[in-house]
């Protein structure tokens, strides 16, 4: 039987493509390259790419900087492959790109050198973790991540 819809199916059919098309939307990229506008006096400044993204979905490719554990809850995502774990350093021998990943529960670490893309909720700003004392400027929060392709 074809027909016009009722008004009951035609808000059905409407909320439904609405959470489909947001359930199903890819996450904006974010590279590295746009974490930062420039090194001004005061140090680095947030690029307005990074800050627009805030609390945003991202998805963003990099490499796992050699983890503290085996398996743990987070880990360090940089541009290029490290081969020591940067928290075994000082802050000034780190590199200035780098994002915290907090994932969504407890997963084995990949092999440094590894490239990864990272999916998660972007947080800007300085915060202390309180678990574990460190701080960081960029994170990626709720994430999960897969070898890249």
């Amino acid at each position: 039987m074809t027909g016009p819809l009722t008004r009951r199916q035609a808000l059905i059919v409407a909320v439904s493509a609405t959470v489909t098309t947001d359930a199903w939307a890819a996450p904006d990229l974010l590279t590295f390259d746009a974490l930062y506008k420039s090194r001004g006096v005061r140090g680095l400044e947030f690029s307005d790419r990074l800050l627009a993204l805030r609390g945003m979905t991202v998805a963003i490719t990099g490499f796992m900087a050699p983890p503290l554990k085996a398996e743990s809850t987070f880990f360090v995502l940089t541009s290029q492959p490290m081969a020591i774990c940067p928290f075994c350093q000082s802050d000034a021998d780190w590199p200035d790109d780098i994002i915290v990943v907090i994932l969504q529960s407890a997963a084995p670490m990949t092999a440094a050198g590894s490239r990864l893309t990272v999916t998660g909720i972007l947080e800007v700003g300085s915060k202390t973790d309180a678990g574990t004392g460190f701080v960081s400027q960029i994170r990626l929060v709720n994430a999960n991540f897969a070898a890249a392709v």
